[in-house]
């Protein structure tokens, strides 16, 4: 029995919820991929400044082509795993605009 839960954006009321983990210290911001049930985020900022979260919310808004305002981290703003909301796309337009559709 396998302990990773499956990668699954899923659609929430007025929008859709992302499963995160950040990664920080890297050389430029971006997506990495999916593991362990989350998508994987590398960003440049450091995590106990809280300029990570400012960071991860803009390049979020930026490949989703939505405004920095309809990005909000819900849980985890402290922590690295994070789950973050995105108001007004579906989980399968947020998948295609993140190029992580199967």
């Amino acid at each position: 029995m396998s302990d990773q839960r499956p990668f699954k954006i899923t659609d929430a009321r007025g929008g859709t919820a992302i499963p995160v983990r950040v990664t920080t210290g890297a050389e430029r911001p971006e997506i990495s991929g999916k593991e362990d049930g989350m998508l994987r985020v590398r960003l440049t900022a450091a995590s106990a400044s809280g300029a990570a979260n400012q960071e991860l919310r803009t390049l979020l808004a930026s490949l989703l082509n939505v405004a920095d305002s309809a990005i909000a981290i819900v849980a985890g703003e402290g922590a690295r795993d994070k789950i973050v909301s995105v108001d007004d796309l579906s989980s399968a337009e947020v998948e295609e605009r993140l190029g992580i559709a199967d």
